[in-house]
């Protein structure tokens, strides 16, 4: 009776100690969430890298215009367009979007030399394209340093984030997407328009390539106001 009591104490403690762990998760999402929701919109300068075996693209200057909640548009300087289509990859605050999804505390880690927590967001929708996303959130900073998101039909793929000026904002001066181009389905991720005539070159025969976006921005102008005109 003794052991069984003391088993079942310890048990209790482990449940209890689980479900602290996990309102600290929750704590801590909404935190990072609440510093990115003080961003209503933004226009940002910067330059993007583009390294994908299929896709010839050279490096461009882009302005990025972002609308709450879920409005996201790149151009390049010259008036092309470059949209995301169902991808989370370039735009943090999709990751965070509604409430929908428990989260689950997974340890701690580092990011370079960046002391980062460990956080699992599960969707409670079981058709949702997302199946998990694991965050590398910076409680320090109140940032996220990395996100690596499995999807049903895009494979997995991640998002790290380097921070400077505008951190007090959560938005990054640098991020940069990759992604296995094996599993990678590109026109529902990012579609490219081309001015220069030129078609995709032909996918690698190699599985196992990585693809990469690499954006790093120069200025923001942090809600100014952006008409919806921008987006359509």
């Amino acid at each position: 009776m003794q052991q069984f009591r003391l088993v079942s104490s310890l048990l209790l403690v482990l449940l209890f100690s689980a479900a602290l762990h996990a309102q600290d998760a929750a704590a801590l999402v909404k935190k990072v969430k609440a510093k990115l929701e003080t961003v209503s919109n933004y226009e940002a300068s910067g330059v993007m890298k583009t390294n994908v075996s299929f896709i010839k693209v050279p490096d461009s200057k882009i302005i990025v215009y972002y609308k709450k909640p879920d409005k996201f548009r790149i151009k390049k300087e010259n008036g092309i367009s470059i949209m995301p289509k169902g991808s989370t990859g370039l735009n943090q605050g999709s990751i965070l979007a509604g409430e929908n999804y428990t989260t689950v505390a997974a340890g701690t880690g580092k990011i370079g030399d960046k002391a980062v927590t460990i956080v699992k967001l599960l969707p409670l929708d079981e058709k949702s394209e997302v199946v998990v996303s694991t965050l590398y959130i910076d409680e320090k900073e109140t940032v996220i340093r990395k996100a690596v998101t499995t999807t049903r039909n895009n494979g997995t793929y991640e998002i790290e984030m380097s921070y400077g000026k505008y951190a007090s904002w959560g938005l990054p001066d640098k991020v940069v997407f990759s992604f296995d181009t094996k599993d990678y389905k590109l026109p529902k991720g990012l579609a490219f328009d081309y001015d220069t005539g030129e078609k995709p070159a032909t996918a690698s025969t190699d599985k196992n390539q990585k693809g990469k976006v690499e954006i790093t921005y120069t200025t923001y102008n942090i809600n100014k106001g952006i008409s919806d005109s921008i987006f359509q």
